[in-house]
């Protein structure tokens, strides 16, 4: 289990932190902007009641695509329908699944939305027909009328939301503090303080779905492990972090990603970010076999995991010294492919915010990802930040 330290704390119940350090990543951040008031969820419990319950009002079946009867209606010159076989009851097909469908028989949708619904049906029905798969997967739902949510090919290996969840109720118990999992606190920038203990609202909560996905973030904020000293002697303290998502509608893939980390800010940045490490799983036939054989225990074993491999890592790294002269340190970054430009830079980086030059693996792994953060660039940052973690996996 994960080391409890006796961390002196201020009067919110919060600890200093150092935040020149490790990765920022904006993708918690990205989701917290996107969601609206009705996809955020303030207990995992509200959560997977939520996606359980469309599951329980939704069906799948696999049909033959050329069974599939396009309608336009004559009351909505704009309106699609479908009819299924076995059914004469109409399925109205979402914007979602509109596009999935139009895909599936080489349609552009765009262009398709823009005719008027007859000639859009036609085209459909055509595409259909002559479809090379000749079967398709639907997922419909009952919500006052039957909706089409997705059509996917015959093998698409679909996870439901709730599934996800559930799996990460079994170690986050409500995500709301009844286990060590929860909710993440809020960083205060002027005082550098990380308060754990907030209260979970709509504003503070990392908890989301909507009808095409589920995103889930949850933190272990209230023992953090303290991995080594900051240069002003106070201890550099962590703590353990993860988030997943998935899409039963096929939206995107399903994942985990864990990782430790020092701080998040009231936008969901998640700032300190070390020992990064990413599942994902696409919903391909054998999509569910997977994550109930790697996922789901991938996320069980970090929970129970101790935190001693990541600290002695971060140690080894701070005793490996490989550069005590300026050569030294241009020779070790360029012999590793970094450009004179970028050696410079990381060398000055370190100096400006250790007050010394780098020596360290360790500190050579800090000046990296701090040069990483003020790319503009995706890619470069990306290329950067993996560049940095192989150095730092290499050193122990």
């Amino acid at each position: 289990m994960t080391q409890v330290l006796d961390v002196t704390r201020d009067r919110s119940g919060g600890y200093k932190v150092d935040l020149s350090r490790g990765e920022r990543i904006g993708r918690v951040s990205s989701e917290w902007f996107s969601r609206p008031a009705d996809e955020r969820y303030l207990s995992l419990s509200e959560l997977f009641e939520a996606v359980q319950l469309r599951t329980e009002r939704s069906r799948t079946r696999t049909v033959e695509s050329a069974a599939i009867r396009i309608e336009a209606s004559r009351e909505d010159a704009e309106r699609l329908t479908m009819v299924l076989p076995g059914s004469e009851i109409p399925v109205a097909p979402t914007h979602w699944s509109f596009g999935q469908l139009a895909s599936l028989v080489g349609a552009q949708a765009a262009y398709l939305r823009q005719l008027p619904a007859p000639l859009a049906g036609i085209n459909l029905q055509y595409g259909l027909t002559s479809h090379r798969a000749e079967q398709v997967k639907t997922l419909e739902i009952e919500n006052g009328r039957i909706e089409l949510r997705a059509v996917t090919g015959p093998d698409y290996g679909r996870i439901f939301d709730h599934e996800l969840v559930a799996a990460v109720q079994r170690i986050a118990g409500n995500g709301t503090g009844d286990t060590r999992w929860k909710v993440p606190g809020v960083l205060d920038w002027s005082s550098g303080v990380y308060n754990p203990r907030v209260d979970i609202t709509k504003d503070t909560t990392t908890l989301y779905a909507s009808d095409r996905d589920v995103f889930l973030f949850l933190v272990d904020d209230l023992n953090p492990i303290e991995a080594g000293r900051l240069p002003d002697g106070s201890p550099d303290l962590y703590f353990r972090g993860f988030y997943c998502w998935n899409s039963e509608v096929g939206a995107k893939t399903l994942g985990i990603a864990s990782f430790y980390l020092r701080a998040v800010c009231q936008n969901r940045n998640l700032w300190g970010v070390e020992d990064f490490e990413e599942i994902t799983i696409r919903h391909s036939k054998y999509a569910a076999s997977r994550f109930a054989h790697e996922a789901a225990p991938a996320l069980t074993r970090f929970a129970n995991s101790s935190p001693m491999h990541f600290v002695n890592g971060i140690k080894a790294a701070r005793e490996r010294i490989v550069a005590r002269t300026d050569e030294d340190r241009n020779e070790f970054l360029r012999k590793r492919g970094f450009s004179k430009a970028e050696t410079g830079k990381i060398i000055e980086t370190v100096l400006t915010e250790e007050g010394r030059k780098p020596e360290s693996v360790f500190d050579f792994v800090q000046g990296i990802t701090a040069v990483a953060r003020d790319k503009m660039h995706q890619d470069a940052r990306l290329d950067l930040e993996a560049r940095a973690k192989k150095l730092l996996d290499r050193a122990t």
